[in-house]
């Protein structure tokens, strides 16, 4: 990936980052909105929408009628959302508080080198999310610091809810099996982390696929890669997984992440097919913690920015972000650490992003309670991971956002929609208007 240095400063991360990409010359206010609301799911994977109890609707899907072919009454997501987020069969482990729905605004534009796609929505709380969980001296040795709001601990009150916003974007260009009329309810599965019948440790190690690819939990997966669709363990071998890559099919998975990728002008770059993946290369964040040790490997440069860590009190009230190239240095034990001190459990690097992985810019600011993100997305990849967006293409689209300190089924998501990149004769959801 080419990458722009313009000397642009992000003024409202709170960083003079030299890596932002230039915007477009797009008004914006020219280009027409896609209202839809996001809502949230509970527990509503794969196999329960194919079972009885999904109130007498489970025939239906599996014959591979569409989500909306039942649920197409106005307001219906934000009622169901509303219903789902408490207590419930597909909900047993409520987050007090957490609303139900999200109002997404969706803008698109395209030139003739890039996809630019604009979101807008309100965050549930009066601050950006883009804290992310840390590392905590204790007095004796660093420990995580922060979980996701689902996790036992946060729960529990043993950790505080501490977990990025993120806007995600699924894009399939028709090669996927049912996506167009079921959408991520694909790839979301029962086995899976924070689902119904979760993975055990002993499952996954004498699983030969996840042992082959080398993973240590179930993430979301596509049916096709399964002997059996409704169980996670039916993995069908490497090579056949390979061929339905080839065949285009999989799942592009673009995703912006409010502490991850915000701060250096990217959105990572994966895709979903046997599990989730990375796009090869190198994201642009890493672990900040010593495999062996478990210290942290970069530390703030307190030279350029005043403070070596912070603690709990500074949290959400500026951004800490750590950048390698831009305000970090090396850890040094030596520095006179306080019980309480804190470090970023992820170090950044727009630098150090490389290949697929690195395709992908992003704009983003909050304001006033409200993200405003813009994707920037290159045209006519090639890589054996993406799915090339071109012009005249109608693409099949699923949205989800992450908000207020929480990750896996605690996200808002969308039905399936059509973007189309200034395709003719066909009726669209959300039709990109084309720059000059």
């Amino acid at each position: 990936m080419k990458k722009n240095v313009l000397c642009l400063a992000l003024a409202s991360l709170g960083v003079a980052s030299t890596w932002a990409v230039e915007p477009a010359k797009i008004n914006w206010s020219k280009v027409p909105e896609t209202n839809i609301t996001l809502f949230y799911p509970g527990q509503s994977s794969y196999e329960w929408l194919r079972s009885a109890g999904h109130e007498g609707a489970g025939r239906q899907v599996q014959r591979g009628d569409a989500c909306v072919a039942c649920h197409d009454e106005p307001g219906g997501e934000k009622d169901m959302g509303d219903k789902l987020v408490k207590a419930g069969p597909l909900e047993p482990t409520p987050v007090a508080g957490k609303n139900g729905h999200v109002d997404l605004k969706v803008q698109a534009a395209f030139d003739d080198k890039n996809a630019y796609l604009r979101f807008q929505w309100k965050t549930a709380n009066a601050f950006p999310g883009s804290e992310h969980q840390y590392l905590r001296f204790d007095g004796h040795e660093w420990k995580v610091y922060g979980y996701p709001k689902l996790d036992k601990v946060v729960q529990e009150g043993q950790q505080p809810g501490i977990y990025e916003d993120r806007m995600s974007v699924m894009i399939d260009d028709g090669k996927v099996p049912a996506f167009a009329k079921q959408g991520c309810w694909l790839t979301c599965h029962d086995g899976q982390r924070d689902m119904p019948k979760q993975f055990t440790k002993e499952e996954v190690a004498a699983n030969p696929l996840l042992t082959a690819i080398k993973k240590s939990d179930v993430r979301k997966y596509l049916p096709d890669t399964r002997t059996d669709p409704s169980d996670w363990k039916t993995g069908k071998s490497v090579e056949d997984i390979a061929k339905i890559k080839a065949a285009g099919g999989f799942l592009d998975l673009i995703q912006w992440r409010a502490h991850r990728s915000h701060a250096v002008g990217m959105a990572d770059d994966g895709y979903v097919l046997e599990w989730r993946l990375g796009d090869a290369g190198k994201d642009p964040f890493g672990g900040n913690a010593d495999a062996k040790t478990h210290e942290p490997k970069f530390m703030w440069d307190e030279k350029k920015v005043g403070y070596k860590s912070i603690t709990a009190d500074q949290l959400r009230k500026a951004d800490h972000f750590l950048i390698r190239e831009q305000n970090a240095v090396p850890f040094d034990p030596k520095a006179g650490w306080k019980e309480g001190d804190l470090i970023p459990d992820y170090v950044l690097s727009r630098e150090d992003a490389k290949g697929s992985a690195a395709d992908n810019n992003a704009i983003a600011s909050w304001k006033d309670g409200q993200w405003t993100v813009v994707m920037i997305r290159p045209l006519g990849l090639g890589n054996d991971d993406d799915k090339a967006l071109k012009s005249g293409g109608v693409y099949n689209v699923g949205f989800a956002v992450h908000d207020d300190n929480i990750t896996t089924r605690g996200h808002f998501v969308s039905y399936v929609r059509t973007l189309g990149l200034g395709a003719k004769g066909v009726k669209v959801d959300i039709d990109a208007v084309k720059l000059p």
